[in-house]
């Protein structure tokens, strides 16, 4: 059972924006998103690189900070709202319920609001930015993969329904989600108007599980693979290329130089319309493949990039997926 939605939330989100990460070596860091990813350098100092997708018009969706000794760690994901007035609301709505709530001023962004949902995730609010020309038709500048926009994040919680309820609140809904009897153990939450903005697993959290950038064609999946490999970064393909049961769509998840995971894929079906149920997967019968495909190695399930200064908390039950290393375990010996 989802818990309800509020179809008329107090202020308006619109969609997932940008993400913000630590890391050891900018120049490496760096190297990775543009060569192997595609992404597009909008600026950057000798601390920090501001990117974005080729399609994207607002300055940057990824932010890199250099942090060497603190590397690896996720500091904000962040959210677009539509009014400048939206972030006043919002700032009084978190500040209501006992949730943090602090004006930042930051470069490249408006106003923004810095916010943390129950479990402690922190979340960036703005509602608009710099643009930059889109680059989506400059083909002779193209690199890596050609990655276009982004697209959502997942992120770990140690009770799923208490968060998606928190979000539902907020005007996001389910496009599919996955239980186990009648258990919500994984949400796939929406603003947008395609199938996903922000994703809620059940494990210890909160944290990052990973970051999504759309591709315009299918090869381009297959190309940010051998660009990983070309440039050092194969063993950092952790999955697929394949094909996911919820969303459906092709993907494959890359690790960055610090760890952090990053998916490329090709995008969502429309979600737009209010009378469209959400559907549901049994988890008891679910690898999160459809119909092909073997099953992620056991760290693709449990490993994250934690937020900085945010303590986790586990869930009451230990998750138990169906890994890899368990499907070779459990196969029968010919």
């Amino acid at each position: 059972m989802l818990p309800p939605v509020n179809l008329r939330p107090s202020f308006n989100i619109t969609r997932s924006s940008h993400v913000r990460l630590t890391v050891a070596d900018l120049a490496e860091s760096k190297n990775f998103y543009v060569n192997a990813l595609g992404l597009v350098v909008s600026d950057e100092d000798e601390r920090t690189c501001y990117l974005r997708g080729l399609a994207e018009a607002c300055h940057h969706s990824l932010v890199l900070e250099l942090d060497e000794e603190g590397a690896g760690r996720s500091k904000r994901i962040g959210f677009r709202v539509f009014f400048d007035e939206d972030l006043d609301i919002a700032y009084e709505w978190f500040r209501e319920r006992g949730l943090p709530a602090e004006w930042v001023d930051l470069p490249y962004q408006g106003r923004t609001l810095h916010v943390s949902d129950p479990i402690g995730t922190p979340l960036e609010l703005c509602a608009t930015m710099e643009t930059r020309p889109r680059l989506h038709i400059n083909f002779e500048q193209y690199k890596g993969a050609h990655a276009q926009r982004l697209d959502h994040y997942q992120i770990f919680a140690p009770d799923t329904y208490e968060l998606c309820a928190f979000y539902s609140e907020l005007g996001f809904r389910n496009s599919e989600y996955l239980e186990r009897g009648d258990k919500l153990l994984g949400a796939f939450m929406y603003r947008k108007g395609t199938c996903l903005d922000l994703a809620i697993i059940e494990n210890t959290g909160p944290a990052l599980h990973h970051f999504a950038y759309t591709v315009s064609e299918s090869r381009d999946i297959f190309t940010a693979c051998d660009w990983a490999g070309i440039l050092g970064y194969g063993d950092g393909v952790e999955r697929g290329p394949g094909r996911h049961g919820p969303g459906g769509m092709l993907f494959a998840y890359l690790r960055d130089p610090d760890g952090h995971r990053v998916e490329v894929f090709n995008s969502h079906y429309q979600t737009i319309d209010t009378e469209v149920e959400p559907v549901r997967w049994d988890a008891a019968s679910l690898s999160t493949n459809a119909r092909w495909g073997l099953p992620a190695l056991e760290k693709w399930y449990f490993e994250a990039s934690p937020f900085v200064g945010v303590p986790q908390i586990p869930p009451a039950e230990q998750p138990k997926p169906m890994s890899l290393e368990r499907f070779l375990l459990e196969q029968p010996i010919p």
